[in-house]
């Protein structure tokens, strides 16, 4: 966009990319990005435990939430401006340290300060996807990519499983001690042996900034992507903030163990993104973002049935529809990242601070208004939201884009 500023960028690795190079970003995404949602399924015990109200508590995820979002909009653009390998060890420590604070909070208002900083810090997940675009030669960019999307996406979902056995076996607090430990060993790991990166742009911070805006009004793929993604992102954050609340009333007075162990669910329809992948290169991003969309849909819309069912079958349907239902959500955006990504590589920090804010506005989105209308409609009318959404999301990627 602004070619006398940008910097021409040599990977250091040219040849190859070493597949413990390529663990290192997948497990540092992986473990980063479960930071987020480590509590979601503690949140019944928590509330107790603290003696903080439903309505406080429902405030945690929602505030990590809203920090990714600033995070991702403030501070990965940075990883066009400056080495992303300093960046990502300065956030890896600052996580670190706020894992810590949420482990001895004392009260909820000093929870809620930590989980936004929780928010803040873990967006280094968006300067290793990144990360593995630039590292990666050519030939292996879309594989590489999408094993560290991979990483990410399971510990999004296998965080909850984690989190719901350790808290039940040994504490909540326990829970966020050992994932700041796991955070502190990928520093060092990250340290030791991730290259440093050259910058590809000079933009100072106010222009940087303002490049995103830019980026955002001239590009109409970016905006589609985002808008859509973004949509479903408030389906998928409503059903996974609402659940263990679900769970551990009427009829079913199950803990977190069982609201944790939905996110193996999740991970079997992670673990189908790879294959959406390649559906993209051989059939084109834009037919898998439909497919994804539409199957998010058809799950939620499904899932609303439940409460006519017996106890016992509404939790395998609840299981069935998790499955597909993250399924698509994942191949909705891996093809999309697929999208941004060819847009401009030397912005992809910009483009994925795009994509990535309206992603976890979406999020927290949905978290809010997943726990009002869980608290005043019940749980058919968080289902009925999400569909709704998952439904918009589909309409934005069969409207017909200009050519």
């Amino acid at each position: 966009m602004q070619p006398t500023n940008v910097l021409t960028h040599t990977s250091p690795h040219t040849a190859d990319l070493p597949a413990r190079l390529v663990l290192l970003l997948a497990t540092g995404a992986g473990l980063s990005v479960a930071s987020l949602y480590y509590a979601q399924p503690m949140l019944g015990v928590l509330a107790e435990d603290i003696g903080a109200p439903a309505s406080a508590v429902g405030l945690v995820p929602t505030l990590t939430q809203l920090g990714y979002a600033l995070g991702i909009l403030l501070l990965a653009p940075l990883g066009d401006r400056f080495d992303r390998r300093r960046i990502i060890l300065g956030k890896a420590a600052t996580l670190a340290v706020a894992l810590l604070l949420a482990a001895g909070a004392p009260s909820i208002g000093m929870l809620l300060v930590a989980s936004f900083v929780i928010g803040l810090s873990a967006t280094l997940a968006q300067d290793l996807v990144p990360a593995a675009a630039t590292l990666a030669p050519e030939a292996r960019r879309g594989r590489v990519v999408g094993t560290v999307m991979t990483g990410l996406l399971m510990g999004i979902l296998m965080s909850r499983v984690v989190s719901g056995v350790v808290s039940e076996q040994a504490g909540w607090r326990t829970v966020f001690v050992a994932a700041s430990a796991s955070i502190a060993l990928i520093g060092l790991a990250v340290w030791r042996g991730l290259p440093r990166f050259q910058p590809t742009t000079r933009l100072p911070y106010g222009a940087l900034m303002g490049s995103l805006l830019g980026l955002w009004r001239q590009h109409a793929t970016l905006r589609r992507a985002a808008l859509a993604q973004g949509l479903i992102s408030v389906a998928f954050s409503a059903f996974w903030s609402t659940l263990a609340v679900m769970l551990h009333a009427e009829p079913f007075h199950l803990g977190s163990a069982a609201a944790g162990a939905f996110g193996v669910a999740g991970a079997a329809g992670a673990l189908a993104a790879p294959l959406a992948g390649r559906l993209a290169d051989h059939r084109g991003p834009e037919v898998v973002t439909r497919l994804g969309a539409g199957l998010v849909a058809v799950s939620f819309a499904a899932m609303s049935f439940g409460p006519l069912l017996a106890p016992a079958l509404q939790l395998v349907l609840l299981v069935v529809c998790a499955i597909t239902f993250d399924l698509g959500t994942q191949a909705a955006l891996v093809a999309h990242q697929s999208m941004v990504y060819a847009i401009d590589p030397g912005a992809r920090s910009r483009l994925n601070a795009v994509l990535f804010t309206t992603i976890f506005i979406g999020m927290a989105t949905g978290a809010v208004l997943g726990s009002l209308l869980l608290a005043h409609g019940g749980w058919v009318a968080v289902t009925l939201l999400a569909t709704a959404t998952s439904l918009g999301a589909l309409a934005v990627r069969l409207w017909p884009g200009r050519r």
